[in-house]
């Protein structure tokens, strides 16, 4: 647990936990929530990884997923960067984008601050994304036609989609037959604002 690991890195210190938070500019409210089994966004762990003089692998002390090792054929993952996992983005329709952090996994990415992975959840982008996949995001404001997107529906409701544009009008299309594609056009367009375009997909694996 990450909470855990702090209280282990500030006892090889010396100082108590709130020492810590009082060095590097927070509120003790971190204190609950890091004991409640929120992880520090990434600027933070950064800071704290600095702090400690370890990397941000080794404050978290988290395993990356097998899938995603086998998938870059055994390399070494401590030599690519840790991107944030925020919270999950539907793959159908009707939940919420939330920006909470739960995780952090490594991808081979130039530009890692620009990048986010997002927890997919249901079926409707099968059999090519699975729930459970961990979408990796790049932040942008559109796409072109036939891309995939992370997009924010009413300002609210997060859903994974290819986006297909066809003369004034905007369709979110899934990859299952079963679901029905979102169309919008005219002024429910305005209810479409796109936030990232998915570059990749990793399957996580239970072992």
């Amino acid at each position: 647990m990450f909470y855990e690991r702090i209280q282990e890195l500030c006892r090889q210190k010396g100082i108590p936990v709130t020492r810590l938070v009082e060095s590097l500019g927070l509120s003790k409210g971190n204190l609950y929530k890091w004991r409640t089994g929120a992880v520090p966004k990434a600027d933070t762990l950064k800071a704290m990884a600095d702090y400690f003089g370890v990397t941000m692998e080794a404050l978290l002390q988290e395993e990356p997923a097998p899938g995603l090792l086998q998938r870059l054929g055994g390399v070494s993952l401590t030599d690519f960067p840790l991107i944030a996992i925020l919270g999950s983005v539907k793959a159908g329709y009707g939940c919420i984008a939330n920006e909470e952090i739960i995780g952090y996994e490594t991808a081979n990415v130039k530009n890692p601050e620009e990048c986010f992975y997002l927890l997919v959840k249901g079926d409707s982008m099968e059999p090519y994304i699975h729930d459970g996949d961990l979408a990796l995001v790049r932040k942008q404001e559109d796409v072109d036609s036939g891309e995939l997107a992370v997009v924010l529906l009413d300002g609210e409701e997060g859903t994974l989609k290819k986006v297909v544009k066809q003369e004034g009008t905007l369709i979110l299309q899934p990859f299952n037959r079963d679901y029905t594609p979102q169309v919008y056009t005219g002024e429910t367009l305005n209810r479409v604002r796109i936030v990232g375009r998915v570059l990749s997909t990793v399957t996580r694996h239970s072992w």
